[in-house]
């Protein structure tokens, strides 16, 4: 049986954003993928579908009384896949050469004739001191050392410690002290300043600023140790560019207006991706929960003659008002055999950035979208009278959902047009969340709710329970804003237009605030969900 082929690949220290080009082309054509657990979730959702991902994890509770996973024998797992003629991708954290214990593998490979590559990955230790602001090296420039805290010899202490090099330690939690321990007893001095960073690059990432001689001192006020992540790594930057006045200026990642903030979206999951994509980038954690289901409507007839009528020429115009009722048409116009072409000769019109995207998606530009607020209101103001002279045909296809306002359809009355309004999908309340994210949303596990509709209000509450009070209540519109008064719920933020992405970023706005508040007033920076309950909250709206 022919052999297959290995790449050993680097997944960077942990933000899925810094995997490389090569690696994401690696995985997309991987056969078998052999990953540890906490690395898995990173390069997984590059991979194709049906990829083998062989459990690395041995669950065996006596051999860990750490806590510590046992792992089985990653070369087996790759040299038994290679063998059977199969592509496989070993992930690991970091990069093979420096973070990765992988060079046995590679030469078990090399002895059997399996060919294999590197893909090179961002290194832990150059990653996380990027992303905690310590420039390792400055235009003066400086010696780097890197330094395993595992497996450093006495020579290697009494080197590093005799320089005035910058030193950057892999370590964990519960031995940074004992590292600096070894470094002032190398001749180090102990006001030297240091960064320990615990979960880099990623938005559980902490920084704590010390120096040699207080860094024991300064993890056990913040209560960081004793601690059941004890032995998880961290990385320690050692020298005059780790001092708390540097980082205070070049932190970019923590201080980011939401970092570390768990945030409710309560929409469906197709709506819910840009959002949440908007709300990673303020450094936020989104946590997607489905409060509306869209399904067909229970008569489809209708639809089916309003999509065969489009195509004969019984319309003038066709107005969608949100981004399920394209994918509705553009699954009927599938089911047809017809694509955006039957769109030839129709006016379109569009509420919505979002709803204008999708069209755009589907290969048509709508011809009509309000200028001024995004709704059926601000298109009425938009839309022209029906004039016998100019307009050849006096119809208007509305697919909408069941539960719709009359407000466009009395409008375009009102303007003269005659209009189809069809059911075009159902809108029903989902299926409540799991136990667990139920408990968080009434627990105050979530330090912020983004609401996009009076809907996503009632349906959330009805299926999961209100808020808790610490939690920051963010709403589209005044609308929506009123059903979360009137559901007992206090609206912090408010978006100044009806857009998802302009409430994400008044959101920020106000993380932003908060965040300058407490820096002002020498408060430590926190969570919502890590303050007291019934604390004071202001409303903005920006």
């Amino acid at each position: 049986m022919s052999s297959g082929h290995v790449t050993f690949l680097g997944a960077g220290p942990g933000d899925p954003g810094l995997l490389t080009l090569r690696a994401v082309e690696a995985l997309a054509s991987a056969d078998v993928l052999v990953a540890e657990p906490e690395v898995l979730d990173v390069v997984r959702c590059h991979a194709r579908a049906g990829v083998s991902t062989p459990e690395m994890t041995v669950v065996d509770v006596a051999s860990t009384p750490a806590g510590v996973p046992v792992l089985r024998d990653a070369a087996n797992l790759v040299m038994e896949a290679a063998k059977g003629g199969r592509r496989v991708v070993r992930a690991v954290a970091g990069d093979p050469g420096l973070d990765g214990d992988t060079g046995a593998e590679m030469l078990a490979c090399a002895a059997a004739g399996v060919p294999f590559e590197v893909v090179p990955g961002i290194a832990n230790a150059v990653g996380v001191p990027a992303y905690a602001g310590v420039p390792l090296r400055d235009g003066q420039g400086a010696d780097v050392r890197f330094v395993d805290a595992r497996t450093a010899s006495d020579r290697c202490w009494s080197e590093v410690g005799a320089s005035d090099a910058t030193a950057v330690v892999s370590a964990s939690l519960d031995s940074v002290a004992a590292a600096a321990g070894e470094l002032v007893s190398a001749g180090r001095k102990p006001d030297t300043p240091l960064t320990v960073t615990f979960a880099g690059t990623t938005t559980r990432q902490r920084t704590w600023t010390a120096t040699l001689g207080t860094i024991a001192q300064v993890l056990k006020q913040a209560k960081v140790l004793p601690s059941p992540e004890g032995h998880l790594p961290v990385i320690a930057v050692v020298g005059e560019r780790s001092s708390a006045a540097q980082r205070d200026q070049l932190a970019w990642f923590e201080s980011k207006p939401l970092f570390g903030w768990k945030v409710l979206v309560p929409r469906t999951k197709e709506q819910a991706a840009s959002l949440s994509d908007q709300l990673r980038s303020y450094g936020a954690v989104p946590h997607e929960v489905p409060t509306i289901a869209v399904e067909p409507p229970r008569t489809p007839q209708q639809m089916e003659r309003a999509v065969k009528g489009l195509v004969t020429g019984r319309y003038e115009w066709i107005a969608f008002t949100s981004v399920n009722a394209v994918k509705a048409v553009r699954e009927k116009f599938e089911e047809y055999g017809l694509d955006a072409r039957a769109f030839a000769g129709i006016k379109v019109a569009a509420v919505g950035e979002q709803t204008g995207a999708a069209l755009v998606d589907f290969g048509v530009k709508p011809d009509l979208m309000p200028s001024g607020e995004q709704s059926a209101a601000g298109l009425l103001d938009d839309w022209p009278p029906y004039d016998p002279v100019f307009d050849p045909i006096d119809r208007v296809f509305l697919p909408r959902a069941d539960i719709a306002t009359e407000t466009l359809v009395a409008g375009l009355i009102e303007l003269g047009w005659e209009v189809d309004d069809v059911t075009a999908y159902r809108t029903v309340r989902a299926s409540p969340p799991p136990a667990e994210t139920r408990e968080a949303i009434k627990g105050g596990g979530f330090d912020a709710v983004l609401f996009t509709s009076s809907s996503t209000v009632r349906n959330l509450v009805g299926i999961a329970g209100k808020p808790h009070n610490v939690t920051v209540i963010a709403c589209i519109g005044p609308a929506t804003a009123k059903t979360a008064e009137e559901h007992g719920l206090r609206v912090d933020v408010l978006s100044p237009e009806p857009s998802v992405h302009k409430l994400a970023q008044a959101l920020a706005d106000f993380g932003a605030q908060r965040r300058d508040a407490a820096k002002e007033a020498g408060d430590p920076v926190t969570r919502p969900s890590e303050r007291r309950p019934g604390a004071r909250r202001r409303r903005t709206t920006t």
